[in-house]
């Protein structure tokens, strides 16, 4: 007897809602083959034929040498061999470089570049004199002893010209350093205007004519740290942004001689970490507003004083209350003596990025003549002794209307090896990278791939137990002949011959 067996299958909807994208995505990664034996088709997905996927891709990929390697429907042949063995050559000497280069970066190596720059004009620097002398710290008041024992500047001044016009005595501030009072000219202070220079050469700068008056030198007692065996006057020169620190960084000028002094102003920049050591951020203090190296000094050396001492010398900034001469005795020069000789951890200032010096080349000549100290004795009311032994001429200029740049730089830069490592890329593997992009976009949709079929899979699971077997359009274009369909040996419940239709089930007759 005759049996009619009638297969109900049951179809997905979401299957249909795939989109032409999928269906796309779908015909990249599989493929159909023909069998040699009675031609049916089979469906082979990624996971089976990577190797082909891959021939697929690197034939159209601008990276080169993989195509030949990657060869699609070939037996590995010798050539792809050879071809292989001198691709990962390549790219081992690619990756040498890479990695060289970037250890050469991360060493942050600078170098550092000399030039000079021309300039209209040059702000004439600030100069600070001061008159060697005994400090009398023995003696009773400490502010108005200084200001009445130091030398002034209306007797000590016999001769003052700036670029050939006549200076005297108010073009100069007074202010303290640890030496006691000293003199400032171009300080910029009390909203005076700074002066520039608007030449190079002697005569375009600063002269001075000075007495240093030594028979109004304190005598000599006894040695002691404070004690002075000087005769002459001390100089620094300084922007007007920079506190004086005439102790350590002055110059000194000697009575009997005539001193020309050639500048040339030195711009430097330094490198900030990791590249170089130089202190970018802003000063952190209460008395100063622009960072320097003496800035950074003079407002360590006040803490520490008013710390220890609880107290300030006159030449330090703040509102504690000045030292007394006793206190200046028993603390205050002891401790500052021991932070600057001997507490190098106290008071770590860092160098600035960016300062300004001065170089300085000094020259002397021996005066007076003997054909001008007659003359010279009898215009100032002096002996020709006097004279030889009091009076110094000071000339300052600079040497010429530019300035010189001392800059770091840094020695490889970013771009540099990002440039590198291009142009190896391009060198060994003929890539760059917009090929690095396409293996990036094919490992993204390779794994987009495998997630997606994963899902599926699992989705077809749950339908097949509670609806039957799901099957989805493409497998039905595709589907073999009846005897090829495997049915489930089991059913679940509604799998019933000529069961009606709902929606998306339809039945058909095999």
């Amino acid at each position: 007897m005759p049996v009619r067996i009638i297969c109900s299958i049951s179809f997905s909807a979401d299957d249909e809602r795939g989109g032409p994208g999928k269906d796309a995505f779908d015909d990249r990664y599989r493929k159909v083959i023909k069998s040699n034996g009675d031609h049916r088709r089979e469906y082979r997905e990624d996971g089976a034929s990577e190797l082909d996927g891959l021939a697929t891709f690197f034939d159209g990929c601008s990276l080169h040498g993989a195509n030949v390697i990657f060869a699609e429907d070939k037996r590995f042949s010798v050539h792809q061999g050879l071809s292989a063995i001198v691709f990962l050559l390549a790219v081992s000497a690619f990756l040498l470089q890479v990695f060289d280069r970037v250890i050469y970066y991360l060493t942050y190596d600078r170098v550092t570049m000399l030039g000079v720059r021309n300039a209209r004009q040059l702000d004439l620097p600030g100069l600070l004199g001061r008159n060697w002398q005994v400090s009398p710290g023995s003696q009773p008041s400490m502010l108005q002893l200084l200001d009445r024992l130091g030398h002034q500047m209306e007797e000590m001044l016999l001769y003052c010209r700036f670029q050939g016009e006549v200076c005297g005595p108010r073009n100069f501030s007074t202010i303290f350093t640890r030496y006691g009072k000293c003199y400032t000219f171009n300080s910029g202070q009390d909203n005076r205007p700074l002066l520039v220079t608007m030449k190079g050469g002697m005569g375009n700068g600063l002269e001075l004519m000075l007495d240093i008056q030594q028979d109004e030198y304190l005598p000599v007692w006894g040695e002691t740290d404070e004690t002075s065996f000087e005769a002459g006057i001390k100089v620094q020169i300084h922007t007007q942004d920079e506190p004086p620190f005439i102790d350590q960084l002055g110059f000194g000028v000697a009575p009997g001689f005539q001193t020309f002094v050639s500048c040339q102003e030195q711009r430097l920049t330094y490198l900030p970490p990791p590249w170089g050591d130089c202190k970018s951020t802003p000063m952190d203090s209460d008395f100063f507003n622009t960072y320097s190296l003496t800035a950074c000094r003079i407002d360590c050396e006040t803490r520490y004083l008013v710390e220890n001492c609880n107290c300030r010398m006159v030449h330090m900034p703040g509102d504690a209350p000045y030292c007394t001469p006793e206190q200046y005795k028993e603390c205050a020069d002891p401790a500052l003596d021991f932070l600057v000789e001997r507490d190098n951890d106290y008071c770590v200032c860092e160098t600035p990025c960016n300062m300004t010096r001065f170089g300085k080349e000094m020259s002397f000549v021996k005066i007076p003549s003997k054909a001008s100290a007659k003359y010279l004795a009898k215009k100032y009311n002096k002996t020709e002794q006097y004279i030889a032994d009091n009076i110094l001429v000071l000339d300052i200029f600079f040497e010429a209307l530019n300035y010189e740049t001392i800059e770091q730089t840094k020695a490889y830069e970013f771009a540099g090896l990002l440039g590198d490592i291009g142009g190896q890329m391009g060198l060994f593997i003929g890539a760059s990278i917009l090929t690095i992009l396409e293996l990036f976009d094919y490992l993204y949709e390779v794994i987009k791939y495998k997630l997606c079929r994963c899902s599926n899979k699992k989705h077809k699971h749950n339908n097949n137990n509670n609806r039957g077997a799901v099957l989805s359009l493409d497998d039905v274009k595709r589907h073999a002949p009846c005897e090829n369909l495997r049915i489930p040996g089991t059913y679940p419940a509604n799998m019933l011959p000529h069961h009606p239709a709902h929606g998306n089930v339809e039945d058909f007759t095999c």
